[in-house]
């Protein structure tokens, strides 16, 4: 049996020619901690101590082959919660993670909210036990996604209401109802992009919830705005997670619609990745 440091390094090793040598040893150390339920305080201070972990050839060779490390594990932190994720679903990314404290910091007491394209569910999920009395609802348009949200939920203790709907249609007669809030993630990457990105995002990740054409890069947002303008109160407010190279071009597309107090947030590494607005 290897000792802690040892398991890491190798592990570590493994993952060189994909990651940079520091993300490759917290790769290893997550893999780690998760697998033999220490903390990361002890496998440090504890380093040459032995770890035994069930099955860790085939996980080591799933992430050399490039199988993200939330596939491999099966969940993944957000918000403070532990969402499952598996092929099929997007993994959640920090500044997503910052899209949800923005709105649980501005949201109003007991609100209506609507998470279109929820993927896992995260985002439906961590505002429906972070809000206090908010009815949270939540659509996609796989199957697939639909049931990972709905496990998460029920492992969670969320009362999260998931239905099918596509972003693209018509949502107004889907969801049958307004709401105080709609947030949504939805794709927004060029098609372009592809070549230049990661083997671990687009071996696995699903492309149908990544990517848009390069000549439509808003055409979800562009359906989601307008129906939302007819699912949202009068007041309502319009959360968008969007690429940074869109800021300009979605206030402009907010402003087109009517919406009003049209702001672009930053997120923590300075990049305008959040859009908010009012309905009028």
């Amino acid at each position: 049996m290897s000792t802690r440091r040892e398991t890491i390094r190798r592990i570590a090793e493994a993952l060189r020619s994909l990651y940079p040598e520091r993300e490759a040893l917290q790769i290893a150390r997550i893999l780690v901690a998760e697998r033999s339920g220490l903390t990361p305080t002890e496998l440090l201070v504890n380093s040459d101590e032995t770890v035994r972990i069930e099955g860790l050839e085939e996980q080591i060779a799933a992430l050399a082959a490039g199988r993200p490390l939330q596939y491999v594990l099966g969940c993944t932190e957000f918000c403070g919660l532990r969402i499952g994720v598996r092929e099929g679903v997007l993994i959640p990314r920090p500044e997503t993670e910052e899209l949800v404290m923005r709105i649980v910091r501005q949201a109003p007491p007991s609100p209506t909210v609507l998470d279109i394209g929820t993927g896992s569910g995260c985002i439906a999920i961590a505002l429906d036990r972070l809000i206090a009395g908010a009815e949270v609802h939540a659509v996609d348009l796989s199957e697939r996604a639909l049931a990972i949200a709905r496990e998460n939920a029920a492992a969670l203790g969320s009362g999260v209401r998931f239905f099918r709907a596509d972003a693209l249609g018509d949502l107004h007669e889907a969801a049958g109802r307004q709401y105080d809030i709609i947030v949504s993630n939805p794709p927004y990457v060029p098609a372009g992009d592809r070549p230049a990105m990661r083997r671990n995002v687009t071996g696995y990740e699903p492309a149908e919830a990544l990517f848009v054409p390069d000549d439509d890069p808003l055409r979800f947002y562009r359906a989601i705005a307008r129906s939302a303008r007819r699912l949202l109160r009068p007041g309502g407010s319009l959360w968008l997670e969007i690429d940074e190279r869109q800021a300009e071009a979605m206030r402009r597309l907010l402003a087109s619609e009517a919406y009003e107090a049209i702001e672009i947030y930053l997120d923590m590494n300075d990049k305008p990745r959040m859009a908010w607005c009012r309905n009028a």
